[in-house]
C-alpha cells in the first residue's frame, strides 16, 4: 500500500517537516520506503480522499488554502491539480458530500465552516458559501477567545455536517441539500463548559456519535437520530493516573464496532474503550504509551491490522499492531522518522 503523510513545516508552527511525503509500505515486513517528497507546501495537515482514492485534498494549517492532488493508484505519485483560498483562516478539517461534488472545510481561525465546489476533474472551485458560527466562548480565554471549529464530518446518510467546535463548547448541526448548508432545527447541542469539542466519528452500525474534547480530555456518547443529538454519556480518557496537563487529539473506531480509541497529548497515549453492542455506551479498557511525544493523529490501516500514531514533537510515526481478539495495541517496534507528522492516510494500489 501507499501511505501519505503531512506536517507542519513553519516556524510559526513549530514545524519540522518537508512538505508531503508518500511511502511505499511493503505488505511482508511492513518497511516504509520514501518514493516522492512533495516540497513548496505549508503546514500540509489532514487529507481528504474520494472513494476511488484518485484525488486528495488538503488543508493548510495556519494559511487560507486547500490543496487538491490527483493519486496515481499504479504508482503512489502524487500530482498538484491547483490551490484555492478557503476564505478562512487556519483550515483544520474537510470532508466530501456524498456526490463527491462539493468539500466542506472547518477554518478554525476565523470560526466558519466553507463549501468549496469541485470540478469534473478534480480540480478546486471558489467557495460558495461561508457559514460563520454563531455561540459565545468558553471559559479558558487561551484557547477559547472565539469559535474554532475543529473538525467536519457527515453523518452515515450523507445528509447532515456534524461540526465540533472547541472555541464555543458546541457541536453545530446541518443539512446539506444542493451544496448548501442550512442549520438543523436543533442546531447545535452544548458540552460542559470548558470541555473543547475537538473531533468526532461515527459508529459503523450504530446511530451514536463520539465526539472528544479537547481541553477536558472526555468523550461525549450522543445517540443520532435524523439529524438530532441527545447526550447520553460523557468518560475521561484519564483514568490511568496522570495528573499532569493533557489535551485529547484524535478518536476513531474500529471498523467491527467493538472498540474507541482517543490519542492524549500529555500523557502521549492511546487509551481504548470497549463499545457495547448495543447501546454504544464505553467502558475504560486500558492505556497504552504511544513511545513519542504529543500524538497530534493516528490513524488505522486499511484493514485494521495496525495503529499508527504522528507523533508530532518527536518526529516520528510509531506502529501497533491490533489484537484481533481484543483490540489491544502492541508496539512493533517500528518508527518512521519524519518531521512533525499530523495526518497519515493509506492508498492501497490499483
Amino acid at each position: 500500500m501507499f501511505a501519505y503523510v503531512g506536517g507542519y513545516t513553519t516556524p510559526d508552527r513549530n514545524g519540522r517537516g518537508d512538505g508531503i511525503r508518500a511511502y511505499r509500505v511493503d505488505p511482508v515486513d511492513g518497511a516504509w520506503s520514501l518514493i516522492q517528497t512533495i516540497g513548496g507546501l505549508e503546514n500540509p495537515a489532514l487529507f481528504t480522499l474520494t472513494r476511488d482514492s484518485k484525488r486528495m485534498y488538503c488543508v493548510h494549517g495556519g494559511r487560507n488554502l486547500m490543496s487538491a492532488f490527483a493519486v496515481d493508484t499504479a504508482t503512489g505519485m502524487l500530482t498538484l491539480l491547483n490551490q484555492m483560498d478557503c476564505q478562512g483562516n487556519n483550515p483544520v478539517d474537510s470532508a466530501l458530500d456524498p456526490t463527491e461534488q462539493f468539500l466542506v472545510i472547518a477554518n478554525y481561525g476565523s470560526g466558519a465552516v466553507a463549501v468549496m465546489p469541485i470540478g469534473e476533474d478534480g480540480h478546486l472551485l471558489p467557495v460558495s458559501q461561508s457559514v460563520q458560527l454563531e455561540g459565545t466562548p468558553g471559559p479558558n480565554p487561551k484557547e477559547q477567545s472565539s469559535s474554532h471549529p475543529h473538525a467536519v464530518i457527515f453523518d452515515p446518510t450523507g445528509q447532515f455536517v456534524i461540526v465540533p467546535d472547541k472555541g464555543f463548547d458546541r457541536t453545530y448541526l446541518f443539512r446539506f441539500q444542493d451544496g448548501n448548508l442550512r442549520p438543523t432545527e436543533q442546531g447545535s447541542i452544548a458540552s460542559a463548559p470548558g470541555a473543547a469539542p475537538r473531533h468526532t466519528t461515527f459508529h459503523p452500525s450504530l446511530p451514536v456519535l463520539y465526539v472528544n474534547n479537547e481541553l477536558d480530555s472526555t468523550v461525549t456518547v450522543f445517540d443520532w437520530v435524523a439529524g438530532r443529538a441527545a447526550e447520553v454519556q460523557v468518560i475521561s480518557t484519564l483514568q490511568s493516573g496522570h495528573t499532569g496537563h493533557n489535551t485529547t487529539a484524535e478518536i476513531v473506531v474500529s471498523p467491527c464496532g467493538r472498540y474507541l480509541y482517543v490519542s492524549n497529548r500529555g500523557q502521549d497515549s492511546i487509551v481504548r474503550f470497549v463499545i457495547a453492542p448495543v447501546s454504544g455506551r464505553l467502558t475504560y479498557a486500558v492505556t497504552v504509551p504511544t513511545g513519542g511525544k504529543r500524538p497530534r493523529f493516528f490513524t488505522l490501516g486499511p484493514d485494521a491490522r495496525q495503529l499508527y500514531a504522528a507523533n508530532q514533537d518527536s518526529d516520528e510515526i510509531t506502529i501497533f499492531d491490533i489484537a484481533q481478539d481484543s483490540g489491544d495495541l502492541v508496539p512493533t517496534g517500528v518508527r518512521v522518522s519524519v518531521g512533525s507528522p499530523s495526518a497519515i492516510s493509506f492508498v492501497t494500489p490499483s
